[in-house]
């Protein structure tokens, strides 16, 4: 079993009135949540919170009533987007102050010396192992569909105007279906990375790694992501969550 170490930090960031992201951390270490809330007044509060607390009570059930041999990772996981998926769409729909309301969400579950990663939207995980950084999960963007067709380079996504159209987020049809998590084999002193995408709002890749390499400490290393990206000129709220792996 894999010992972990890890940390958070959310700011509302210097544009927004409100902060829409919201993390969850299991209390046992067992998965991370980070999720980036849209739509008027304080609907993207609401879509960010439910997507947490549905995914979050759906998987410490199925965890808590399984095995670890017998827990089913895919179909856990996609059981807990779907009912978030539906209840944030039902919601939009009764409720006017709610309606159009979405999420993204982003997660990790550690469970035994392996990472279970993905996403819906663009909020983001990285992995930082040695001098290698990637992203491991990939955006439900306008701007990632036109990367992936070889219509534009990154370069040009990054002041495309569509960079902030998502095209599957919660509180979509296509919201909660065919979450796919990466498996990822764990290595000591891997270092894992959730955040909204207030973060590559106002940083590089290399900025990201060099926050990261600054601090030890996984709730310093956090805060530094989320200062950087504000120093950076992040015009969104800024959310990261830090998870370090220690020992194996």
């Amino acid at each position: 079993m894999a010992e972990l170490h890890w940390g958070s930090c959310s700011i509302t960031g210097n544009f927004r009135e409100n902060n829409e992201d919201l993390c969850f951390i299991d209390p046992q270490g067992r998965f991370f949540l980070v999720a980036d809330g849209m739509g008027g007044q304080a609907a993207g509060e609401k879509a960010s919170a439910m997507a947490i607390e549905i995914v979050k009570n759906t998987l410490v059930q199925h965890l808590d009533s399984s095995s670890e041999t017998a827990f089913d990772v895919h179909s856990s996981v996609n059981q807990a987007v779907s009912a978030a998926n539906i209840e944030i769409m039902a919601l939009g729909e009764i409720e006017t102050d709610y309606r159009n309301m979405g999420t993204t969400l982003v997660f990790v579950l550690c469970l035994d010396d392996k990472a279970y990663v993905g996403g819906v939207g663009d909020s983001r995980c990285y992995i930082l192992r040695g001098s290698s950084f990637r992203q491991i999960t990939t955006d439900h963007s306008i701007t990632q569909a036109l990367i992936d067709a070889g219509t534009i380079n990154p370069k040009e996504a990054s002041t495309h105007r569509y960079r902030n159209v998502l095209y599957r987020y919660l509180g979509t049809k296509e919201g909660g279906t065919g979450v796919e998590p990466e498996e990822i084999e764990l290595e000591e002193n891997d270092r894992l990375l959730l955040c909204s995408d207030g973060v590559n709002d106002g940083l590089s890749d290399v900025e990201i790694v060099e926050s990261l390499k600054g601090e030890s400490d996984s709730a310093k290393a956090a805060e530094a992501v989320v200062n950087s990206a504000l120093e950076g000129g992040s015009r969104d709220n800024i959310t990261a969550v830090v998870v370090d792996i220690e020992k194996l």
